[in-house]
């Protein structure tokens, strides 16, 4: 039995057998098979190395249109080594001979070959070496892959292990056969976590070592509330934990239970709760949890799930659904935060150093007009069939709200001039995730009509923590002195000028923030759908001037560590007993 300690990023408790996602990189399992398994397994590796060849020459064809011929001969040299059939012939004999799975076979041979030309001596060799290394990550991404491939036609109930995991394999994967989540890397705002959350799966990250320590069929408990994961844990464990999940999940049927009707204190102010989501059939789930809307659509999710720029009839499918789903509710369409992801930095042809502090988000999407377009005429169009507000992400200065509204007219005047019916009377805001955004909301609330701040970049940027980086997750916290009199700025700010203001990042579907948000003087909260039952039993509570209370307290402190005591000790005054404790940063 091993036992490790990850960071908690989706509440649940499950317990299933791996089923393990690799990449080249991790450790190649040393399998053995049957012999009425060998042409299986030959069948995989030419199928590999044909997928190799391809992917291969379609970075040469590129590179000789972008670069030259010379260039491009380096990925001729790789096609004719994978058609070597001295380099894939012993890999066939090591199957057949000693019985092993595929990405064994392949290497070890490779490894072989690799040690034999670095033993010459040579710079030339050395070379060449690398270049049986590069090949050799190129045919596992193609074995090891299957199993991305595979996650979307799941026979069985599994947890998924990663080093990490995209969030194309995410969203792809048959959610009804993944039990839960348990990877390597990530933080509590990386994307697997959020999509974790929003379809309500059970999720530990950043667990260092997992994927290297399990096998497929493994027995793992992951308990998403504590961060533990459990791999073959004894009998007496998995009763322990069958009964702490029936405890759970009944605790959370009866929230969801309660979840319909109003969020009001005991005073009588109501607040409005509305979910987060990345996909239009999540509405659904926000609605069934008590959602009277959706406050903010992450529509980058299109590209991530696809590997290629969504079209404008894509865009506004999406969005019609969402409008239709909702039927007159709340809808805020964030446009593309885009830049700081693979998908994009992996199409640059010099990946930026830093992407967070580069071109991402409303920065992208200026430098990349065509595609902003596109986006923003789809959500025109979407609005003619409904309600629908439009919010730019990381603004950092007043011009780039201004260009971006710019471009909104514009884009409206054209569909005018098309003859296109389109919304006229989206309204327009923006997120407030920087320092500077925050500091300047006075001049901002001239810009807009709404102000959604966004805490998880708020936190990051304001404390200089990468908010998905397991090793200074202890750093990242919402319960910064610094961030909260930001937030308690632009909220002052929105009031003067009577501007809609609401908070949207992860910090709102904790319970030991909500009395804080509402003292500091939030009304409206976003949230993933499935923590909205929660927030709400907490809201049905508590008095706005008990958490106004609280906010002046908090405002005399000097430290996180002071702000989490204080408020843990507040919350616990109104715990109605969940089994497992309300969930804290």
């Amino acid at each position: 039995m091993e036992q490790l300690t990850g960071i908690p990023v989706s509440s649940g408790i499950v317990i299933g057998r791996v089923f393990r996602v690799g990449r080249a990189e991790q450790r190649v399992p040393h399998r053995h098979i049957e012999s009425d398994g060998a042409g299986e397994e030959l069948k995989r590796v030419d199928l590999a190395f044909e997928a190799a060849i391809t992917d291969l020459q379609t970075l040469r064809d590129r590179t000789r249109e972008e670069l030259g011929e010379e260039p491009a001969k380096i990925f001729e040299f790789h096609v004719g080594l994978l058609r070597d059939p001295s380099l894939r012939q012993p890999i066939r004999d090591r199957i057949e001979r000693d019985l092993v799975v595929a990405e064994w076979a392949v290497a070890d041979e490779f490894r072989s070959v690799a040690d034999r030309f670095s033993a010459m001596g040579s710079e030339v060799f050395a070379q060449k070496a690398s270049d049986i290394i590069d090949l050799d990550r190129r045919v596992l991404d193609q074995l090891m892959g299957e199993n991305t491939s595979r996650l979307a036609t799941l026979n069985e109930p599994v947890v998924i292990v990663a080093h990490e995991l995209t969030p194309s394999q995410t969203a792809g994967m048959d959610r009804s056969k993944v039990l839960g989540f348990a990877t390597d890397i990530g933080g509590r705002t990386s994307h697997v976590s959020i999509v974790a959350r929003a379809v309500d799966i059970p999720a530990v990250v950043g667990c260092h070592q997992i994927s290297r320590m399990v096998e497929n069929g493994d027995q793992i408990i992951i308990d998403g509330d504590a961060g533990t994961v459990i791999v073959n844990p004894s009998e007496e464990l998995v009763e322990e934990y069958l009964k702490r999940q029936s405890q759970v999940s009944s605790y959370r049927a009866e929230l969801r239970r309660t979840a319909v009707g109003e969020a009001v204190t005991t005073d009588g102010v109501s607040i409005k709760l509305l979910g987060n989501i990345e996909f239009p059939d999540e509405i659904p789930s926000v609605l069934e949890n008590g959602g009277e809307g959706v406050g903010l659509y992450r529509t980058e999710f299109l590209y991530l799930t696809s590997g290629h720029e969504p079209t404008e009839d894509d865009h506004y499918q999406a969005y019609l659904t969402a409008v239709r789903l909702l039927e007159g509710r709340t809808l805020v369409i964030r446009t593309q935060d885009l830049g700081a992801d693979k998908y994009t930095q992996e199409q640059a042809e010099e990946p930026e150093r830093n992407p967070f502090l580069g071109c991402r988000s409303i920065r992208y999407s200026l430098q990349n007009l065509a595609g902003f377009k596109t986006q923003l005429r789809a959500i025109l169009r979407a609005a003619a069939e409904g309600p629908v507000k439009v919010m730019f992400p990381l603004v950092s200065n007043v011009m780039e709200i201004r260009q971006a509204k710019m471009l909104l007219a514009d884009v409206a005047e054209e569909l005018v001039e098309d003859g296109i019916p389109h919304g006229d009377d989206v309204e327009i805001g923006m997120m407030v995730e920087v320092p500077s955004a925050a500091l300047m909301a006075r001049a901002f609330s001239s810009e807009v009509e709404f102000f959604s701040i966004g805490t998880n970049d708020l936190i990051q940027y304001t404390l200089a923590v990468d908010r998905g980086n397991e090793r200074v997750a202890n750093l990242y916290t919402g319960a910064s002195p610094a961030v909260i009199q930001l937030i308690k700025s632009v909220i002052r700010a929105a009031r003067r000028k009577k501007v809609d203001v609401s908070l949207c990042g992860e910090v709102a579907g904790e319970p030991i923030y909500t009395m804080l948000l509402l003292g500091l003087g939030l009304r409206t909260l976003s949230l993933v759908p499935t923590q909205i039952p929660l927030i709400k039993t907490v809201i049905r509570t508590v008095t706005i001037q008990h958490c106004e209370r609280i906010a002046r307290k908090v405002g005399t402190f000097d430290s996180e560590r002071q702000v989490l005591n204080y408020l843990r000790d507040e919350l616990r005054k109104i715990d109605p007993g969940s089994p497992g404790g309300w969930t804290a940063d």
